[in-house]
């Protein structure tokens, strides 16, 4: 064992007790460093001042308590987070993600793949995350309400557009937003549109950014398959989940002339052959909050299965598009099986390690989720812009803006990788150009 790989293993052992009961965070904390050790061997600057370990422990760690009143007049107690990761690059930028699994361990994984999916888009943002154990499905607009104006009671001290800004994630969409800024301007009596991106475009809001984290994916895919003599046009896609993501990155996908023959939610997938009805599953999905069984009701040559999985599918390509961990080993090998060729993940850590393994060594093109889904955060940050400019843009502008980023994104990836010897591995070239930018920015900081 050469020196640098024996000082990361014993910061990591030292990570993994001080951070007990997080395997999220373990996971994402390992992949990086296996990364780094490339880099080290290289640049071992970059192991002084203590930058590995001031890099892995945020700054600042926020826990709440979140009282709110249900329909029945029941007080409910939830715990609400956010963790301010990185702020050398600039004032914290990550989403907010109500979910039922949601604690610490999720949300410092998600602040530290924030870090470097903020650093790879070129912007000036830092890495953060928050969220609450609160579930959304089921609860009525009024419930929603009064919890987003609990929790942003609590959060607003801790926020602000030079500060932290926070977005939507998993269970975070418009709605939730609007009733977030709006407790936020009642308790500063501000209209600090900055504060908060994913708005509604008549309050400050931006073109693109529902679309973007699906058309950004997309786009880096797109890139990822020209580099290598591939093209989406005429492909078969794979894209998990039935989300925000999932259904803009169907979208362009086949607006790019690919045919997307499955998506999924929780309860069960749909192989649609002919391809996805993109208007109907919106419908569905976006406006009677329905589940993908209720697709196949309406869809001619579309059929619902609630066993196996979405990943038994034959395509070229498959987006991971719902969750962490969803895709693993045996998946992973059943695609490639099926002569999959890329893979690019849309969600947050989509697939396990032994997945990304099994990929690899099959030589199918991977590109891990803080390079290929980007494009969310990219585009919240083209949203500062404009409301630090009291400006709005055309969609097609933003869109133009958030095409080049992605392309920017998978260069540097691939760049990177060639650079440290590892040619096509971007999840190696995704790391270590997410973590140079951060690292020269905390070198000159001093140590803070």
């Amino acid at each position: 064992m050469s020196d640098v790989d024996q000082k990361v293993s014993e910061y990591y052992s030292k990570l993994l007790k001080r951070n007990a009961g997080e395997p999220e965070f373990h996971q994402a904390v390992a992949e990086v460093l296996d990364s780094l050790k490339i880099v080290l061997e290289h640049d071992p600057h970059y192991a002084d001042y203590g930058l590995i370990q001031r890099l892995c422990e945020p700054e600042r760690q926020i826990i709440f308590r979140v009282p709110w009143v249900d329909d029945q007049g029941q007080v409910q107690v939830n715990r609400g987070f956010r963790v301010q990761f990185n702020s050398a690059l600039g004032p914290y930028k990550g989403g907010l993600r109500f979910h039922p699994s949601v604690n610490l361990g999720i949300i410092k994984f998600l602040g530290f793949e924030q870090i470097f999916k903020n650093s790879l888009t070129g912007l000036p943002i830092g890495g953060g995350k928050g969220g609450s154990d609160f579930d959304p499905k089921g609860r009525s607009d009024q419930e929603i309400m009064r919890f987003c104006q609990s929790f942003m009671t609590e959060l607003h001290r801790h926020i602000g557009e030079y500060r932290d800004v926070p977005a939507g994630d998993i269970g975070v969409g418009g709605r939730e937003i609007g009733y977030l800024f709006g407790q936020y301007r009642r308790l500063t009596n501000e209209h600090e549109s900055g504060v908060l991106t994913g708005k509604g475009l008549n309050w400050g809001g931006s073109l693109v950014r529902t679309e973007a984290t699906g058309y950004g994916c997309v786009y880096l895919t797109e890139e990822m398959m020209k580099a290598n003599g591939d093209s989406l046009q005429g492909a078969h896609v794979i894209v998990s989940g039935s989300g925000n993501v999932a259904i803009y990155a169907i979208e362009k996908a086949q607006q790019l002339g690919a045919t997307v023959v499955g998506f999924s939610d929780s309860s069960g997938w749909v192989h649609t052959p002919e391809g996805v009805d993109v208007e109907l599953l919106k419908q569905i999905k976006e406006v009677e909050r329905g589940r993908v069984g209720d697709y196949v009701k309406h869809a001619d040559n579309a059929t619902f299965h609630e066993d196996g999985s979405v990943w038994d599918l034959e395509a070229a390509v498959a987006l991971p598009c719902a969750t962490q961990n969803e895709l693993d080993e045996s998946h992973a090998k059943n695609l490639v099986d099926k002569g999959v060729a890329y893979v690019a993940e849309g969600a947050n850590m989509p697939c396990t390690p032994e997945a990304i393994e099994a990929f690899q060594k099959a030589g199918v093109h991977f590109v891990p989720g803080k390079a290929a889904n980007a494009g969310g955060v990219a585009t919240s940050a083209l949203e500062m812009q404009q409301n630090a400019t009291r400006d709005s843009w055309s969609f097609e502008y933003t869109d133009e803006r958030l095409q080049e980023i992605m392309k920017n994104i998978f260069r540097a990836t691939a760049d990177t990788a060639a650079q440290y010897g590892h040619e096509n591995d971007y999840v190696v070239g995704a790391n270590i150009a997410g973590f140079k930018k951060v690292a020269d920015a905390m070198l000159a900081q001093g140590v803070i």
